[in-house]
């Protein structure tokens, strides 16, 4: 096995439980929201929600779908997993600075929910880094690969013209 996967398979599976933890966690607080206060529950709640959903069918994506059925072995695959790897690092960032800067608003937080809101962030937070650090691990392997930002240019093949002498014609 090469190295790429020993490191991307154990990856994966923190991204995984940490998608986990933050859905338990956003749904909790989601659902104090609307069962407890006449508002709905804040939006950036609700984006870690969907940051969560969307990681978990990134990862059942990555290592399933797009190797098998998405052109194996080819550029397309390359960068279709590079774009859902970043994109999940992006997802991952602004989810728990949103979360982070609306807890920071709040005039009080007391209680499970504000504790749940709170460990949401740092979960988030872990997660956009182990993101990262797979995103980093991705772009090495599609340059080394000579994918996306490949430095090398190919030199077209020279195409041997036969040359037809016309006084035999």
């Amino acid at each position: 096995m090469s190295l790429f996967k020993t490191v991307i398979l154990p990856l994966r599976a923190i991204q995984g439980v940490f998608a986990l933890l933050v859905l338990a966690l956003s749904s909790y607080v989601a659902h104090w929201y609307n069962t407890t206060t006449v508002i709905s529950s804040p939006s950036s709640i609700n984006f870690l929600f969907f940051a969560s959903l969307y990681s978990l069918l990134s990862i059942l994506a990555l290592e399933f779908l797009i190797p098998r059925f998405v052109a194996p072995k080819t550029a397309a695959s390359n960068y279709i997993a590079l774009g859902v790897e970043l994109s999940n690092v992006l997802f991952w960032f602004a989810g728990f600075v949103g979360l982070a800067v609306f807890l920071s608003k709040l005039l009080f937080c007391r209680g499970s929910v504000c504790q749940s809101a709170q460990a949401d962030v740092a979960f988030a937070a872990a997660a956009w880094l182990v993101w990262i650090g797979s995103g980093v691990i991705m772009v090495r392997e599609v340059v080394k690969k000579g994918g996306l930002m490949s430095w090398k240019r190919k030199e077209p093949a020279a195409v041997e013209v036969p040359v037809t002498n016309k006084e035999e014609a």
